[in-house]
């Protein structure tokens, strides 16, 4: 099983990828599978932005998993 992670779309690149924010970790993915736009919540896997998520689905997501890092 794989999980992606929610970033922010800091800039859309003119190669068809867009720099994505990880908690201050920056990673290039691709863009192909949806439309997104900077400043955009998304969820990446193996390198692509498969989703937009809402602010709100992003917070939660990150809450769910900061606590099941608390409780490992």
């Amino acid at each position: 099983m794989c999980v992606a992670l929610p970033g922010i779309v800091r800039k859309i690149n003119d190669d068809g990828t867009a720099k994505v924010d990880f908690s201050g970790n920056f990673v290039n993915a691709i863009t192909g599978l949806t439309k997104v736009k900077e400043g955009d919540s998304v969820l990446v896997h193996a390198g692509c932005i498969i989703q937009v998520v809402s602010q709100t689905e992003a917070e939660e997501l990150n809450n769910l998993f900061k606590e099941i890092e608390d409780f490992v």
